[in-house]
């Protein structure tokens, strides 16, 4: 009986808490605004350095010295310095001061810039993977050399670096918690409110790790669909 009951307060103390956290003055849709900021700079984010990193790769191979220079130093500048540093600079000194772009632009562009460099390095190494005879087998056809790698190398180099691509993009979505320092109120930042106004720790950051968990899992399962599907392909 004395553990039925100590049973029974337990779970009505954590009810307590879950109205208090999310039920009480409709915090929940903190949560969910957090989120829909999340997955919007997550998205821009991606698709920028998607961009940056295909144009650094190949202006890492490229046979002008002055490219492959710039690259090399966007990159060896960007992997060598923390993210949050990063994205304050962009914040406080390069875009913030001098443009109209609201916190959560900033910080899209400053993930995409970010990310640009790992996608560089992942790129690369796809391309450089890809044997020369296929490089050469598509400048015997009469191709250009920029119609070889958009139609014949950087397809099959695509294949190959799938799985890194997916990495980062985890890595990236993980990586946006960060955002509050520059004052966007992304996921991880909305929790923190909910804390904050609550005095309560335990049920708003594990709402936070389990909606982040839940969306890097989403994001594994669809790309493990895609990799089945490239090999599949393949086959035919």
């Amino acid at each position: 009986m004395v553990q039925s009951s100590a049973l029974s307060e337990w779970f009505a103390g954590l009810a307590a808490q879950f109205e208090r956290n999310f039920l009480a003055s409709n915090r929940w849709l903190q949560l969910l605004n957090g989120l829909e900021v999340t997955l919007f700079v997550s998205l821009l984010a991606v698709i920028l350095g998607t961009v940056l990193g295909v144009l650094f790769a190949l202006m890492r191979l490229s046979k002008v010295k002055g490219l492959r220079f710039i690259a090399g130093v966007y990159i060896d500048v960007i992997r060598g310095t923390p993210m949050v540093v990063q994205l304050m600079i962009f914040y406080f000194v390069l875009l913030g001061p001098y443009t109209t772009l609201d916190k959560t632009m900033i910080g899209a562009v400053a993930f995409g810039c970010n990310s640009g460099a790992y996608v560089a390095e992942i790129v690369r190494a796809g391309i450089l993977s890809i044997n020369v005879g296929q490089y050469e087998a598509g400048r015997s056809l009469g191709l250009t050399e920029w119609m070889t790698m958009r139609k014949i190398i950087l397809p099959q180099a695509f294949k190959n670096i799938l799985p890194a691509l997916g990495n980062e993009l985890i890595v990236l979505v993980k990586e946006t918690s960060v955002l509050g320092y520059i004052g966007v109120v992304d996921l991880a930042r909305a929790g923190e409110q909910i804390r904050a106004r609550t005095l309560d720790a335990f049920m708003p950051l594990l709402a936070v790790a389990a909606v982040y968990y839940v969306i890097v899992k989403l994001l594994s399962y669809l790309l493990s669909l895609l990799e089945r599907r490239l090999r599949e392909s393949d086959k035919r």
